[in-house]
C-alpha cells in the first residue's frame, strides 16, 4: 500500500569530523590525550595568548594525507591555512585555524554496501583543522562550565556531496568511514567520546527531480545511530510540511536522542559571515610527490582489500570475511594466524566462533587476548591430525590455553588424558557393543530412520570417554550398519 511518502526521495550529504590521534595539539605542544584532568592541557599558545605563534603538526599531515589516499582524493601540493572568525565560549582565540579554500584533500569517494546494493558516496573535500573546547550545561545550576583540553586538538573534516539516498546508506558510509580511520591507526571512531562527530545535512526533492530543495543541517550527533533516526524523521517532518505547503528554512537543527526529535536552533536564511581570511602566522605547507609515496607504501591493506584477498586467495564465504574485517585488530589477528596454517575455514571458525564468544564474555578487545595465533594454529594442528575434535578442543583444551597461553595445546590433551583414538579394534568393539545395546534403534535405521546414527555414536563416544575418533568411529559405524 502506497504512501505520501512514497514520492519522495530524501537527499544526505554528511560531514564527519574526526579526532586524530596524535600526541600533540594541531598548532602548539600540548598533549592532546583523553580523559586529563579538566584544564590541564593548555598553554598560552593554545589559549591564544597575544605574542604565541602557532606551528602545524607534521603527523597530523601524514594523517590526514593517510585518509585522502584511503579514499581515492587528489592530494593538494599548496596548502594554506585560514581564521574562521566565530564566537564560542569554548573557542578561546575567538576564531578557529582550519582550511578554506585550500583543503588538502579533493574528490574523492567511499565505497558502500546497503542491504546487498553497493553505491558510491563522493567525497568532496577533507580539511584540516583544530577542534574547540567542550562546554559542559548540567553540572552547576547557575553556569556553563568550560574544559579547554580539547581546544587545539588536530581534527580533519569529511565533507560527503549529496550523494546519500537513505538513512540505512549513511548509516553504511559511517560505518565505513570509522572502518577507515581505525584501518589507518589515525584515530579511534569513538563517537560517544567525541572522537568522531557527525553533521548531517538533510533536505528531500519528488522522485525524479534534480533540483535541491533547501536543506535543514543537524549538528554534533555522536553515533551513528543517532543519525540514522535524524535522517528518518527529518524526512517525515519535511514532507508533512511539504505536502501541507508549508516553506522549509535552511536551518541549523539539534537531534534530542531520548524523544527521537530533531530540534530548531538558529535559521540559517542568510550564511553565516565568518571572515574566513589567511591566517598571517603560518606559512604554506607544501606536499610532495614523494612525501605522498612514502605515505602511501607504508599503509595497511584496509578492510574492503583484505576481505577481497580472504574470499580469492582463501576462498572464505562472504559473511565471514566481513566479519573479520569489520574490526581492524581482528583482521590483523586473523592475518597473523594465517601465517601459521593452511586451514583458513578452520582459523576463521576458532575467530568468529570460541575467541570471539570469550572476548564479548569477559568484555574483552582482542588486542587483550592472552592466546597467541600461533598456539591457535596448534590447536587447528592437532584436530586436523585426528589428536582431538572440535568438540573437546573448545570445550575443553581452549579455556585451558586461556588460563596458561604458553602451555601447548598437545600437552594439555596428555595432561588431561584427552588424546582422541583411532584405534580400529577398540572402536569396532564399543561400536559393536552400542548396536547390541539397541536392537529395535537399529531396525529403525535400517528402516530409513538415518538421523539414529548420532545415537549410536554419542554410545560410542560415551563408552571411549571421548576419545574415539568421530570420523572413524562414524565410518566403522556406517560399516556394520550396512
Amino acid at each position: 500500500m502506497s504512501s505520501v511518502f512514497d514520492k519522495y526521495e530524501v537527499i544526505v550529504g554528511l560531514e564527519v569530523h574526526a579526532q586524530l590521534s596524535t600526541a600533540s595539539k594541531m598548532y602548539c605542544g600540548d598533549s592532546a590525550a583523553y580523559g586529563a584532568p579538566v584544564n590541564t592541557q593548555v598553554s598560552p599558545l593554545s589559549l591564544g595568548h597575544p605574542g604565541t605563534l602557532p606551528r602545524v603538526n607534521k603527523r597530523a599531515i601524514e594523517y590526514a594525507v593517510k585518509i585522502g589516499l584511503a579514499t581515492h582524493c587528489s592530494i593538494r601540493r599548496e596548502n594554506q591555512f585560514a581564521r574562521k572568525n566565530y564566537f564560542y565560549a569554548d573557542l578561546p582565540k575567538g576564531y578557529q585555524i582550519t582550511q578554506d579554500k585550500t583543503p588538502l584533500c579533493n574528490d574523492g569517494y567511499i565505497d558502500v554496501e546497503t542491504n546487498g546494493q553497493k553505491s558510491r558516496v563522493g567525497i568532496e573535500r577533507i580539511h584540516m583543522e583544530e577542534d574547540a573546547g567542550k562546554s559542559t550545561h548540567d553540572q552547576d545550576p547557575y553556569f556553563t562550565l568550560v574544559d579547554l583540553n580539547r581546544a587545539g586538538v588536530p581534527l580533519i573534516e569529511i565533507v560527503s556531496r549529496p550523494d546519500i539516498r537513505s538513512s540505512d546508506e549513511a548509516y553504511q558510509y559511517l560505518t565505513e568511514v570509522r572502518k577507515l580511520v581505525r584501518y589507518l591507526d589515525i584515530c579511534d571512531g569513538n563517537m560517544e567520546e567525541g572522537s568522531m562527530r557527525c553533521d548531517a545535512n538533510i533536505s528531500i526533492r519528488l522522485k525524479g527531480d534534480t533540483i535541491l530543495n533547501q536543506r535543514v543541517e543537524v549538528k554534533n550527533m555522536n553515533s551513528m545511530r543517532n543519525v540514522k533516526k535524524a535522517i528518518e524523521f527529518e524526512f517525515e517532518r519535511q514532507v508533512m510540511m511539504m505536502e501541507k505547503g508549508e516553506r522549509l528554512e535552511q536551518e541549523t537543527r539539534g537531534f534530542d536522542a531520548l524523544k527521537g526529535v530533531t530540534l530548531s536552533q538558529r535559521s540559517k536564511e542568510h550564511a553565516h559571515d565568518y571572515r574566513y581570511f589567511p591566517e598571517p602566522d603560518l606559512p604554506p605547507v607544501f606536499i610532495e610527490e614523494s612525501y605522498i609515496n612514502d605515505i602511501r607504501s607504508k599503509m595497511p591493506k584496509l578492510s574492503s582489500e583484505l576481505m577481497s584477498e580472504y574470499m580469492s586467495i582463501y576462498n572464505l564465504p562472504e559473511y565471514d570475511a566481513r566479519v573479520i574485517t569489520d574490526d581492524r585488530d581482528s583482521a590483523f589477528y586473523f592475518n597473523e594466524l594465517l601465517k601459521f596454517t593452511k586451514n583458513y575455514k578452520a582459523a576463521a571458525n576458532w575467530l568468529l566462533g570460541p575467541i570471539k564468544s570469550y572476548l564479548n564474555e569477559n568484555a574483552f578487545e582482542i588486542t587483550e587476548f592472552k592466546v597467541s595465533p600461533h598456539a591457535i594454529s596448534e590447536l587447528i594442528a592437532v584436530i586436523d591430525g585426528g589428536k582431538t575434535n572440535f568438540a573437546t578442543a573448545s570445550q575443553k583444551v581452549f579455556p585451558e590455553m586461556v588460563k596458561d597461553p604458553n602451555e601447548a595445546p598437545l600437552a594439555i590433551l596428555e595432561r588431561l588424558n584427552l588424546l582422541q583414538s583411532s584405534d580400529e579394534g577398540m572402536i569396532k568393539q564399543l561400536a559393536e557393543e552400542a548396536l547390541a545395546k539397541y536392537p529395535e534403534k537399529v531396525a529403525e535405521f535400517k528402516g530409513g530412520k538415518v538421523g539414529l546414527m548420532g545415537l549410536f555414536v554419542g554410545e560410542v563416544m560415551k563408552a571411549s570417554k571421548g576419545k574415539a575418533d568421530p570420523k572413524l568411529t562414524n565410518k566403522i559405524l556406517s560399516e556394520l550398519l550396512a
